[in-house]
Formats: C-alpha cells, structure tokens, sequence
C-alpha cells in the first residue's frame, strides 16, 4: 500500500525528508509528561506534604525553580549540556535561541564513539526531529532535578537565596552531570550506563539537597518534632502525576518511539508497583499499619531505581529491583537514620537523600547487574555492554557503575557547598527564627487555607469567637485537622 501523503517526507517546507513525526510527536508528549511532573506534580506534592504553613512555600519553591530553569536552560545551559565539547566533563555555553539552530535536526555532537584504533564504533546521536524537541525535551529534566534537590530543604531555606542558588546549581552542577554521562562526556565514552538519569537527575539532586540541608541548616525545633502534611489527598494526586509522568521520563529517553521506549515504560511501571507494596508491607510487619506517605515513599524508590536501567533489564529484573527499592531505602531512612548522628545533624526535610541519592545509587549499580546484552545494544554507544550477572565484560560494568556514582557524588558535594557559601556572601541562606515561626505569611504574605493555623498569632477577634469561656484558646491546634 502506499504511503499516505501527509506521511510523506517533502510534503512542505516544514517536513524535511529527516523528519519523522511519530518520533517528534512521542518527543514532544514525553517532554510534556515530565513537564507536568514539576507543574503541577511536584507543585502539589510539596504543597501538601508540609505543615500548613508552609505549603505556599514549599509550592513556590517548586514553581519558581521551574521557570528559573527554562529560562537558564535556552540562554546557556543546553549547550553547555549537549553542545560542542570544552573538557571532557562540559559543553561550550551558548544559547539554544536562534531559528537555524532550532529547526535543523537535532544533533548531539561530542557523542561520536570511536574504537581504539580510530575507527568510529557508534555515530554521533541523531534524533529524527528537530533541535526544538531535543532542547523542550532536556529542559525539563534539568527543571525537575532541581525541583527534587528543594525537597531537602523546604520549610527553612530563605527564598530570595533559593533563587540566587537554582541558576548556579544548574550551570555548575547539572550540566556536568549531564555532559558526563548524556551528552558525549567522559563518562558517555567510557560506557558508565544511566538510561534515563539515576545518576545524572537522582542521585546529583539527592546528594546536592542533603550538601544544602546541611549549610541551609535545621528546621525550628517545632516543626523538627511535628510536621504533618496539610492535604495528604492532594498529596497522592502529586504523586499520581509523578508516577504516570515517569512513562514520559523513562520512555522518552531513547530519543525515539521505538520498541526499546516501549519495554522501558513497562518496567517502570513494574519496578515501581513492587518497590510500593514492598515499603507498604514492610510498614505493617514493623508498625503494624501501613503509612500512606510511606507508599508514596516506596513508589519514587521503585522509580528512582529503575530509571537508569528501564530499558536495558528485562521484566523479572525490574521486579527484582523493585524489591531491593522498597528495602533498602526503607532500611536506610527508618533504621539507618534514626542511629547515624550525621543523618539527624542534617535536617532533610522529605528525606531526598534516601529516596533519590540511594534510591539512584542502587539504581545504577543493579543495572550493572542485570543490564541486558541484546537490550544493551539497542541503546548504548560502548557496543557487547552487559550486566555482570552475563559474564564477558559484565564484571568491568558493575565497576564504571560505581565509579561513575562516585564522580557525581563528589562533585555534587564540592560544588553545591562551594554555590552554598556563595550564596551565603549575599543573603542568608535560612529564614529568620521569627520568619520561621510564622511560615507563609512572613514569607509571601499570603496563606495558603482560609483558616487558622500554625504560624499565626492568636487573635479571637478576628476568628468569630466572642466568648472566650467557651473555648481554651491555649490549646494549639496541630496535625491536618484544625479547631477552627
């Protein structure tokens, strides 16, 4: 049969005979589940999953690294990301702006690889659509990562410096991480494996948030001790959209629709159901009951660890994975946590440090395990790549693995206290203690519920209660339900 015609190459100035259109569509819906990961995903999430008083915060945060990002991303950032090689581990800045740079077909061109002898052993990534779709596509993986990293730090950290830092951490910290492994880097050319970012977005965000904790400094007292999350409801519709966005973040990084993207959505979705009930379970056998912020713990380990391999493994893999995503990381944050002294010194407000850091570590090294041959070679640059549990050069894998965590987690350590002590020259890096009392209102002027909450300073007059022997007004309200 023939081709229709609107599937034709040629058919105007707009479709060049490169271009594909199932490829540049799936791009572009990939690009856009990711995008509603952060808005309104991670918005909400954040929004929800703090005391009330600081859910306009904590949401803003979210937002406002957004759109910081976007606007970094095509000024500098991209190339410095996917561009021309300056060192081994980052690209030549320039802006991703002009019409000729965006409608020629996208290229990513330091990811030539090349064997011992000279000879070219994979081409250079080439995408069959245009650099547009390439550069929405990156952008928000960049914007998401430093949306996860805030997650360490919400409830203290004084916006204005939050603001000053989300730029710097993107240009000093994640365009290496990205260059490295994604975009023709060392890391890329030696054969460390990352599918879709469990080191480049995970573990960077994980190991940058809890550096930034650390300088940021703690929580008040108070809300160390109590800080339930306002809306839990609101809370699992965040997560919803995290987890069916990730089919978008795991699917769309073979840079095409192809069979491959296929397989890595499935897994996602498999590794990340089995880590869930695994965590839940666990919180029954030890607590007697299962949390739900638990469940929505042990869905982003599930995620978390699959990214780096969701292409790569094959299905009972994934639900190995999902086993040891919904352990390990429960281990380290219930147990591990709560007898380390360096762990409690450092205040991680949502425990980024557990679900992304070790989460994306254990990502990468069981990818070393079970990465696929077959699987391997429709993906990866280094050609016979394979998990060490296949023999051949599978031992040497699980080692790049571990070197390559190695190499993001010391730069991120280095870099993120080096933008930290920065920042700190110019404004405080946390909110004053009576800013910290109070929460939104000091912070924005604004609130996020219509009621009386924690934060504000009792007043009956403007709560409708005349008679003052009817209530004890010295009962603070705390938890989700407020006496109003």
């Amino acid at each position: 049969m023939a081709t229709p015609v609107a599937y034709q190459a040629n058919t105007s100035a707009s479709v060049p005979d490169w271009l594909n259109k199932g490829d540049n569509a799936w791009q572009m819906i990939s690009a856009t589940l990711v995008g509603l990961q952060s808005v309104p995903g991670l918005v909400i999430l954040y929004g929800s999953i703090v005391k009330k008083k600081w859910a306009v915060n904590s949401a803003f945060m979210a937002l406002y690294a957004f759109a910081a990002v976007w606007l970094c991303w095509v000024t500098w950032a991209y190339n410095m990301s996917f561009g021309d090689k300056l060192l081994p581990f980052w690209g030549k800045a320039k802006p991703a702006l002009g019409q000729k740079f965006l409608i020629k077909r996208a290229a990513l061109p330091a990811t030539t690889h090349y064997h011992r002898d000279g000879s070219v052993e994979t081409t250079m990534v080439e995408p069959y659509y245009p650099m547009a779709s390439m550069v929405y596509f990156q952008c928000e993986f960049a914007a998401i990562t430093v949306i996860l990293l805030a997650g360490s730090v919400l409830g203290r950290m004084n916006i204005r410096a939050w603001m000053l830092f989300v730029p710097l951490w993107l240009t000093f910290s994640y365009t290496v991480g990205a260059f490295s492994l994604w975009g023709g880097g060392f890391l890329f050319h030696w054969g460390v494996i990352d599918y879709s970012g469990g080191y480049v977005i995970h573990l960077s965000s994980g190991i940058a948030g809890f550096v930034a904790a650390y300088w940021v400094g703690p929580r008040s007292t108070k809300d160390r001790e109590r800080f339930p999350p306002n809306n839990v409801l609101l809370m699992l519709t965040g997560a919803g959209l995290l987890w069916m966005g990730w089919a978008g973040f795991n699917g769309g990084d073979p840079y095409s629709a192809n069979i491959d993207s296929s397989l890595a959505v499935l897994n996602t979705n498999i590794c990340a159901a089995t880590s869930l009930l695994v965590w839940a379970c666990l919180d029954v056998i030890f607590f007697q009951k299962p949390s739900v912020i638990g469940a929505v713990q042990g869905m982003m380990t599930g995620l978390v660890c699959i990214t780096p391999g969701a292409g790569l493994v094959q299905g009972w893999a994934a639900i190995v994975m999902g086993i040891l995503s919904g352990s390990i990381p429960w281990f380290t944050m219930m147990v591990v946590h709560k007898r380390s002294s360096l762990l409690q010194k450092v205040d991680d407000t949502l425990g980024v440090f557990h679900t992304h850091a070790v989460a994306g570590f254990l990502g990468g090294v069981t990818t070393g395990l079970f990465a696929q041959p077959t699987l391997c070679n429709l993906f990866l640059p280094v050609t016979n790549s394979r998990g060490a549990i296949y023999g051949g050069v599978g031992g040497v894998q699980l080692l790049k693995q571990v070197v390559g965590a190695l190499f993001v987690i010391g730069w991120n350590v280095v870099a993120t206290t080096i933008i930290c002590l920065v920042v700190r020259l110019v404004v405080p890096l946390r909110m004053a203690e009576e800013e910290l009392s109070i929460g939104d209102d000091a912070a924005h002027g604004e609130e996020a519920y219509a009621l009386w909450g924690d934060g504000e300073k009792y007043d009956s007059t403007m709560h409708g209660w005349a008679d003052d022997t009817h209530h004890n007004h010295n009962m603070i309200p705390t938890g989700v339900t407020q006496m109003v």
